[in-house]
């Protein structure tokens, strides 16, 4: 593994992904990018500028005029959007269903796949979003994709948001988690699905160390 790689990891929301990739990537020494923030980035944009999200002009409007600024801080990428790091600001349930729609638009792909490319251009990398290796990096070194029962995922995102102070129930997140699927796996451009190369770990019944040691085999076995 002395090769700087691209490792890519891509699944629904609630698999796993973000706590596996930080990890994954710090025990290779490499840097870390959540490409799902680049998204949440515009999106948090589009909300506190109330941008009609299915404006094709608008949207367009938007990319054109958006600054996205990814600086490499303590091994992992962060997010500034027109001079303000917004890491702490684009995790909200509303912002990432807001994300999910406008990612359905060609030109919100497009201003962003640039930007993505250009991140692990270099190699040493661990990205993990909904179509890293589909379409962001299609030639990356190994392609893994992290799933998980749909209640397993409801009860992690439950999880996840009651520590950070989020009081909401069960069937809220449920319901918001499964429209999101369907955006996701339903778009026309760049759904949700693994390739033909991706690798399928089921996280259902896994610890975060589990899945970590199962990819590394992986890796270590070609």
């Amino acid at each position: 593994m002395n090769k700087k790689m691209i490792i890519t990891i891509d699944g629904p929301a609630g698999a796993g992904k973000s706590t596996v990739s930080k990890m994954l990537a710090k025990r290779l020494g490499y840097i870390y990018l959540d490409t799902g923030s680049l998204y949440r980035a515009l999106a948090y944009k589009a909300l506190k500028d109330k941008i009609v999200l299915d404006d094709d002009s608008a949207l367009d409007s938007l990319c054109s005029n958006i600054s996205i600024v990814l600086k490499k801080i303590d091994g992992q990428m962060k997010v500034y959007v027109d001079g303000e790091d917004v890491g702490d600001k684009i995790r909200t349930e509303e912002i990432g269903l807001t994300a999910s729609k406008i990612s359905a638009f060609a030109i919100v792909r497009q201003r962003l796949l640039q930007l993505q490319r250009e991140a692990g251009a270099q190699g040493g990398i661990v990205t993990e979003g909904r179509d890293m290796g589909s379409v962001v990096f299609p030639h990356a070194d190994y392609k893994f994709y992290l799933d998980a029962d749909i209640e397993e995922r409801i009860k992690r995102r439950h999880k996840e948001l009651f520590g950070k102070g989020n009081t909401s129930e069960l069937q809220s997140i449920q319901k918001d988690m499964l429209v999101r699927d369907k955006q996701d796996s339903k778009r026309e451009i760049a759904p949700l699905r693994p390739t033909s190369s991706s690798i399928i770990i089921d996280s259902t019944k896994l610890s975060v160390p589990e899945v970590i040691e199962k990819i590394i085999q992986q890796m270590s076995s070609k």
